[in-house]
């Protein structure tokens, strides 16, 4: 098969899927198609279903692609891969790295979790009045066109709800808002020579980039946070 023809057999399955990230996958080492004399890819049906797993293991389970390599790594010897947890409806967490820190991963995650209001108001349990100053000073919003609330929305409730505890209020949450923006003006300026690569996996490989430096920047400002606090 022609990539072309591998995407119309992924899309009803995985319908974010594109023809950039199957080269992106490609570029990873997870599959590797055969090529044509003239340099074309060749996909078989083994391709296919390593290319399934992948994609089901970063839905369904979020696992990083250097774990999913590991896994198909495993297959290719024989071996079964490390069982995975069973996925039970649950709202989504953060990943963390070992130092408890956000990973890259999730920077990367994305996921359709959809709550309306009242659903978020219970979930992170917190007041109708505090969401209201969330959302009037930017530290939230509902997804454009949906009025639904997502996954970072849920975490940014449920942690002003925690620094409320402390008299921390939402107008004092407006620093954070700002280093924030700052923080990603940073990483946008950095990837943006990798967005205009001319190859076509250029966009992932940007999208990679930033989680990893967003991830660092993080870690870095946690520290510092850490050390000024120590002195």
């Amino acid at each position: 098969m022609n990539i072309g023809q591998v995407l119309e057999q992924l899309r009803p399955d995985f319908p974010g899927v594109t023809i950039p990230k199957i080269r992106f996958l490609e570029d990873k080492g997870l599959i590797k198609p055969e090529r044509t004399p003239a340099g074309y890819r060749k996909f078989s049906a083994e391709d296919v279903t390593r290319l399934r797993y992948v994609l089901r293991m970063q839905r369904d389970h979020y696992l990083p692609l250097k774990v999913i390599g590991e896994h198909l790594d495993a297959i290719d010897r024989g071996l079964e891969p490390p069982p995975i947890e069973p996925v039970v409806p649950t709202v989504p967490t953060v990943a963390l790295a070992a130092d408890g820190m956000p990973s890259p991963e999730s920077f990367r995650r994305r996921d359709d979790l959809r709550l309306s209001r009242k659903e978020l108001l219970k979930v992170a349990e917190v007041s109708e009045e505090l969401l209201e100053q969330l959302e009037q000073f930017g530290l939230l919003s509902p997804r454009p066109g949906t009025g639904h609330y997502d996954t970072d929305a849920l975490v940014v409730a449920r942690t002003a709800r925690e620094l409320a505890d402390f008299g921390i209020e939402p107008r004092h949450l407006r620093a954070f808002k700002a280093a924030a923006d700052r923080e990603v003006g940073l990483v946008q300026q950095v990837v943006a020579p990798l967005e205009r690569g001319r190859d076509a996996a250029a966009s992932a490989r940007a999208a990679d980039a930033a989680s990893e430096i967003a991830a660092l920047s993080v870690r870095l400002h946690a520290t510092l946070v850490k050390t000024g606090l120590s002195r």
